[in-house]
């Protein structure tokens, strides 16, 4: 399979800080568009649940994941490679098979952007 992707958030510590902590730069912001971008689609969502849910070093063979779906299998292999496209998961081909994981390091730099820090006291 093609290792083509594109820049991803937090290839370096510095790269975006959390929402509230500093506006975004241009190139912070288009990096971050992207990866909402391949999260627009509900079928990608539920495919990085399916593929993060096995948890920390887990991997799923997308024979596993395309019966979830009411769709064909060339159009989930589409949604795997928007998602690989955008730094989100990885995969290895196995024989006639792919086997998909996520690389957390992606997710916890979209979690420590999304995540706001509140003012001592503030009601949650």
């Amino acid at each position: 399979m093609s290792k083509q992707g594109i820049a991803v958030i937090g290839q370096d510590a510095a790269c975006c800080p959390g929402l509230s902590a500093a506006p975004l730069d241009e190139d912070q912001a288009a990096d971050l568009a992207k990866i909402f971008k391949a999260l627009g689609d509900p079928v990608r969502p539920r495919l990085m649940s399916m593929i993060a849910s096995r948890g920390e070093g887990g991997e799923v063979c997308v024979c596993e994941l395309t019966p979830a779906f009411d769709l064909s299998q060339p159009t989930i292999s589409h949604h795997l490679k928007l998602l690989r496209q955008a730094g989100l998961i990885d995969c290895e081909r196995r024989g006639t098979w792919v086997y998909y994981w996520v690389l957390p390091n992606v997710l916890d730099r979209l979690a420590a952007f999304l995540t706001t820090t509140r003012p001592a006291g503030a009601a949650a």
